[in-house]
């Protein structure tokens, strides 16, 4: 869903990128609080507004999303939608790089070669674009940044959504209201269909979520890091062959630059997860037994691998 998401958002015009971030913000917040009433969770937010440090940040990752999200309308609306694909090809090697300067992480040596081909990549983008690729590095840091609050808050899905909608909800629904106001709202005056797509801006924003909250539960953290890579890589096909977006020869170094620090990234996590289990099968085995290994008879067949 993620991934096809650009097709979406030109539906939307005229109106412009602003009034359709007011929307998403105003009818997310409808959408979480039907899901909060379906599976009744309530209990977290007495325990958030007796904690005012929590209630910052959660105010910090508004800000950042809403900044992230009104970008990305921005640029696929502005035909910028490879460029913005790679902003989410970029973020893992940022949250990388903030968790070492920021938490005190320990990078492994295959990171810091990703990093580094990472900041290789983006020189050359600069130099095929003419100016440093502004957009991909706005949406990388500020999704970056997002997910490193978000892991400060420790929230789950959706009841972060729920939050931070929350607290964008009146700015969002006062902004829709001055448009009015002034003649300039697109949402009615383009017949109902226009009308009803921008309400579904706020399924468009929390389905993807919740479903991504529920798999997060179901399915290897490894895996779930790989599928993540399927959202960019969408929204880049979608960029050059749907879109037909131009993809001079440096613009495709680059991101052949961006690509082979990933699979590097990818690579690495593999590995370390592969040796965690490993080394958590060794613990719950125990010790080996002493005296000399058993010899499988003939004819016997050898179990899995793993």
């Amino acid at each position: 869903m993620w991934g096809v998401v650009p097709l979406f958002w030109p539906l939307l015009k005229p109106a412009g990128a602003v009034e359709i971030l007011a929307h998403r913000m105003v009818w997310s917040l409808g959408v979480v609080v039907i899901a909060l009433l379906f599976v009744r969770r309530w209990a977290w937010i007495r325990e958030l507004l007796r904690r005012p440090e929590k209630l910052g940040l959660i105010a910090l990752a508004a800000a950042v999303i809403t900044v992230n999200w009104g970008l990305y309308i921005w640029s696929v609306n502005s035909g910028h939608v490879v460029e913005a694909s790679l902003g989410y090809f970029i973020n893992p090697l940022v949250t990388i790089a903030m968790g070492v300067l920021l938490l005190g992480e320990r990078m492994r040596p295959l990171q810091w070669t990703a990093v580094g081909i990472g900041a290789a990549a983006v020189l050359v983008l600069a130099v095929g674009y003419g100016q440093p690729p502004w957009i991909s590095l706005v949406l990388a840091f500020s999704f970056a940044t997002y997910g490193l609050v978000k892991k400060k808050v420790n929230l789950g899905g959706l009841e972060s959504l729920a939050a931070e909608t929350a607290v964008l909800f009146l700015p969002a629904l006062g902004y829709l209201l001055f448009l009015g106001a002034s003649g300039g709202l697109a949402f009615g005056g383009h017949g109902v269909g226009h009308a009803s797509l921008l309400v579904a801006t706020g399924l468009v924003t929390a389905v993807p979520l919740v479903c991504f909250g529920a798999a997060a539960v179901r399915v290897p953290l490894s895996t779930l890091g790989l599928l993540q890579y399927l959202a960019p890589v969408f929204q880049f096909v979608l960029g050059v062959v749907y879109f037909r977006e131009e993809m001079p020869l440096e613009r495709w170094a680059g991101f052949a630059l961006v690509w082979l620090a990933l699979t590097l990234l990818t690579w690495d996590a593999i590995r370390t997860a592969r040796g965690a289990r490993a080394a958590r099968a060794r613990a719950l085995a125990g010790p080996a037994p002493a005296g000399p290994v058993p010899v499988a008879e003939p004819g016997a067949v050898a179990g899995p691998g793993r």
